[in-house]
């Protein structure tokens, strides 16, 4: 990772997020006008705070959290020094919206959504910054359709910065939202990004914008073809069940979850991308030849979605 001059101002980097976390709250109420919002906005003891915004009990979203953070400390916790140990002991400013959607209907996909910007300090030194983020989806129930358009999405909100963008943060998607302790991906992925400062400040920063701004245009026609879908108890219980993935990814592997927590952020707000219902069932073995089965043989697996 190269060293280059960080912007001494980060208000660009926060309004955008503020302003991204407003529009994507106006066009999910807008789409699912019965559940009610809960507003909180926090301050961290060590430095900085939040606005943590989270939807619940609607008729298409069963929980919705879009937050926004802004905090700083004087060292960097373990987990983002992990595969930058020479920071350690530096300084930090991080800043970044992250959002999970958690939807009622089993044929309707959960999706989530980050971008990020970290900045590591120290004295007489140049500060060290860099981008993170993207978007990746966990269907329930495969559609081709759904899936194609969500692929070539992410392809085009790539293809201005280069054609090796999209295919090598696709494979990077792949490969950070699996579930080594079950040998399978979490969901279709999507785009995953991190340690981003190569091409300077201002591309990077239009490149964490192109992320952002193209997520509704990735997940939300999705909503509206899948959302008034007929679906089964026995499909919603699989929902359940299928939920208790994300958990578990959220909890062992996701290193968001781990820096928020790792920081002193509002524990609150880390964990809203947690599913308000999941099960578990011991030993559950799909029924062959079934939807569900599906799922397992044909969708969660890394292929090229826009071949």
């Amino acid at each position: 990772m190269t060293t280059t001059p960080a912007p001494l101002d980060l208000n660009q980097v926060v309004d955008y997020l503020h302003e991204l976390q407003q529009r994507i709250c106006t066009e999910l109420t807008s789409l699912d006008s019965k559940g009610q919002w809960r507003r909180d906005q926090w301050q961290r003891p060590e430095g900085g705070g939040g606005d943590s915004r989270v939807f619940q009990d609607g008729d298409i979203f069963e929980q919705a959290g879009v937050n926004v953070s802004h905090v700083n400390g004087k060292q960097l916790p373990a987990a983002a020094t992990v595969t930058r140990p020479e920071l350690a002991g530096r300084s930090f400013q991080a800043a970044g919206l992250s959002l999970v959607i958690h939807p009622q209907n089993p044929h309707v996909p959960t999706s989530h959504a980050n971008v990020r910007f970290f900045m590591a300090e120290k004295p007489n030194a140049e500060p060290v910054w860099w981008f993170g983020g993207g978007f990746d989806l966990t269907p329930y129930y495969g559609f081709e359709a759904d899936c194609r358009h969500w692929h070539e999405t992410a392809k085009a909100i790539c293809q201005p910065f280069g054609d090796d963008v999209y295919p090598r943060l696709k494979h990077w998607c792949d490969e950070y939202f699996y579930l080594p302790h079950r040998n399978e991906p979490r969901g279709i992925g999507g785009l995953f990004f991190d340690d981003l400062n190569e091409w300077g400040f201002e591309s990077c920063f239009a490149f964490m914008r192109a992320i952002g701004d193209g997520y509704l245009d990735a997940y939300l026609p999705i909503v509206k073809q899948r959302c008034d879908t007929p679906f089964t108890k026995a499909q919603r219980e699989f929902q359940l069940y299928r939920r208790g993935r994300y958990v578990e990814f959220n909890l062992l592997y996701d290193r968001g979850t781990l820096f928020g927590l790792q920081s002193g952020g509002r524990t609150e707000s880390i964990l809203m991308s947690l599913p308000p219902r999941v099960r578990w069932i011991y030993d559950w073995q799909a029924t062959p030849g079934s939807p569900e089965s599906e799922l397992y043989e044909k969708f969660l697996k890394p292929r090229d979605w826009c071949a």
